[in-house]
């Protein structure tokens, strides 16, 4: 495979890369040219929102080609288009063929959540120390335990809070399941695991069965009634909208986790859920916070 490279500004980037999907580029990635110098800026942005910027003030477009001659091509086609004015090719380099499985599996390694508690791979073997297990494979959806969001609501579930038992338990935006998993592991009465990507509802069930534990998977409108505990890991604008919803499953006295928060945000989901009860910081972690409270 050969990867062609260019410097393209700000007001080009969209075309340059539609235009390159259309020449037949296997993958195109974009990245920031002025990273690590004092120009670089950070993008940041919620799903289902629109970016306020589409990428950088000079962007580093690479793209990548089954042929030296289709990168070589393109770039002649790019060359002769309008918009490729204050653009530049950079070069076209041959790119060494990985085992791209093996690659990708070696940036999951098991994950601690207590001196016990470990999220373990399906291809590591657990570590010695590790008297609870959940065996995952991160398959399309979120959720492998190495987030500090994932961390945080995991380790919340399976500390020590006396008598305060999980009962039946909600999972709202389940992604690969982890945290369903966890609180059935950790004692539940029953799990229900809810999420708007089939995709996820899928990876929930499959996650469960390789673990043992029985949980519901489904879309989100086959939750119903009163839990004891509501898990939301989502971000930071949609726990805003759910609020009423998600405070309504709970039942009086029962538990209310949210994750996917940044500590900037705080503020915003304390007066989000004030009308109906009262959060705080239960844990920080690399700037994200988990929020709780007593409905």
């Amino acid at each position: 495979m050969f990867e062609l490279t260019l410097q393209v500004p700000q007001n080009a980037l969209e075309d340059v890369s539609d235009a390159l999907e259309a020449l037949d580029a296997l993958s195109v990635s974009v990245e920031d040219a002025d990273a690590l110098t004092d120009a670089e800026q950070a993008l940041f942005g919620e799903p289902g929102m629109v970016p306020q910027n589409i990428g950088w003030p000079h962007s580093r477009v690479r793209a990548l080609f089954a042929k030296q001659t289709l990168a070589e091509e393109a770039a002649n086609v790019l060359a002769a288009q309008d918009f490729f004015e204050g653009c530049r090719m950079t070069g076209i380099a041959a790119v060494q063929d990985q085992d791209w499985v093996r690659l990708t599996q070696s940036q999951f390694a098991p994950v601690p959540i207590t001196s016990t508690f470990w999220i373990v791979p399906t291809w590591h073997t657990p570590p010695p120390e590790a008297r609870q297990t959940i065996r995952l494979d991160p398959g399309m959806a979120f959720g492998t335990g190495t987030h500090p969001t994932t961390h945080m609501c995991l380790h919340w579930i399976a500390q020590d809070r006396g008598d305060a038992v999980l009962g039946r338990v909600l999972d709202y935006g389940c992604g690969s399941g982890i945290l369903a998993i966890a609180a059935a592991m950790w004692g539940a009465s029953s799990v229900d695991a809810v999420d708007i990507d089939p995709a996820a509802v899928q990876a929930s069930m499959q996650n469960a069965r390789a673990n043992g534990v029985a949980i519901h998977c489904a879309l989100p409108h086959a939750a119903h009634g009163s839990y004891q505990t509501v898990l939301a890991n989502i971000l930071a604008t949609p726990l805003k909208v759910l609020a009423p919803l998600l405070c309504a499953f709970g039942a009086p006295g029962g538990h209310l986790v949210l994750a996917g928060i940044l500590e900037r945000q705080e503020q915003e989901l304390v007066e989000a859920y004030a009308p109906y009860t009262r959060l705080s910081v239960a844990a920080s972690k690399d700037g994200w916070i988990l929020m709780t409270a007593r409905l």
